[in-house]
């Protein structure tokens, strides 16, 4: 089923009070695989600092932040970072989560796109990757979905929001294998 009534936004399109209410609404949906996102958003003074960083983090091109939108409430649904970027080696990796009630409507993977693009075209990088847990594998669908290799399963890699140690399952995607298959 596909929603086409939402819109990427950027981070300064976004206020604190939104991402607040996105993160809090979602909190047991993604507490165990956004353990940091949700520590630095569980009160709105602490959104707010979190997304001052994360406009720091987008001016130093050490991050970027896409926001997805519903344009019929205007209330955010969905959150996609570039992070983990590596302009020597030149990858980048990605995190994403869509508001539990807007899953399997192809948000993620519209997303996803969108962040590869800007990967590849805009920040001219060679690699994309993306760490999943082990049990998540509607992430690893859209990891498959969008052509990325499984290339290794990283033990005990990951601290979830438990505080266990999980592992996680490496995802890569080559700029040479994207304009393959964008084509």
């Amino acid at each position: 089923m596909s929603f086409t009534d939402w819109k990427i936004d950027r981070i300064e399109d976004v206020s604190a009070e939104e991402f607040f209410t996105l993160v809090d609404k979602n909190k047991n949906h993604i507490h165990k695989t956004f353990p940091v996102t949700l520590a630095n958003s569980d009160s709105l003074s602490k959104t707010e600092d979190f997304l001052t960083v994360s406009l720091d983090k987008e001016k130093n091109k050490e991050g970027f932040h896409f926001y997805a939108r519903d344009i019929k409430t205007n209330e955010l649904i969905g959150y996609l970072c570039v992070k983990t970027i590596h302009y020597r080696i030149s990858k980048c990796e990605l995190g994403y989560f869509t508001d539990e009630d807007f899953q399997g409507k192809g948000i993620t993977s519209k997303m996803v796109s969108h962040a590869l693009d800007f990967s590849f075209n805009e920040l001219k990088l060679n690699k994309v990757f993306i760490c999943t847990s082990e049990i998540n594998f509607a992430s690893q669908r859209v990891a498959l979905k969008h052509n990325f290799k499984q290339e290794g399963l990283l033990r005990d890699e990951f601290r979830n929001g438990d505080g266990e140690l999980q592992n996680t399952v490496y995802f890569g995607l080559l700029k040479s294998e994207y304009n393959t298959h964008e084509r």
